[in-house]
């Protein structure tokens, strides 16, 4: 069993993305990543996408993976400089394959 949270800090200018892993589960969590990345941070307002994460970056092309130990975690990080104020519902997730781990909140900015 995999737990996963999101932060979201608006801070002056911009918002602090934490996006948290945990293994509740009995055994190692094997995560396999395509490339570089290994998280992706979205906000939506009314429905529609106005930031992505991965839209401003650049990624290593090689394969990589991680291991998360039973009761151990991993973290990912993102920021989003410049948000308009309103209100946003976000969206963190790991891009590993095979894996459906993600967790939301809203922030307001």
């Amino acid at each position: 069993m995999v737990t996963a949270t999101l932060d979201a800090d608006a801070g002056e200018g911009a918002v602090q993305f934490t996006l948290t892993v945990e293994n509740d589960g009995d055994e190692p969590l094997e995560l396999s990543f395509p490339d570089g990345q290994r998280a992706e941070f979205l906000a939506q307002a009314d429905g529609e996408t106005v930031w992505r994460w991965s839209d401003d970056q650049m990624f290593m092309q090689m394969l990589g993976s991680e291991t998360i130990e039973p009761g151990g975690t991993a973290t990912y990080e993102g920021v989003w400089e410049g948000p308009k104020p309103g209100t946003y519902d976000c969206r963190g997730e790991v891009v590993a394959e095979g894996h459906g781990i993600a967790a939301e909140t809203t922030v307001s900015v």
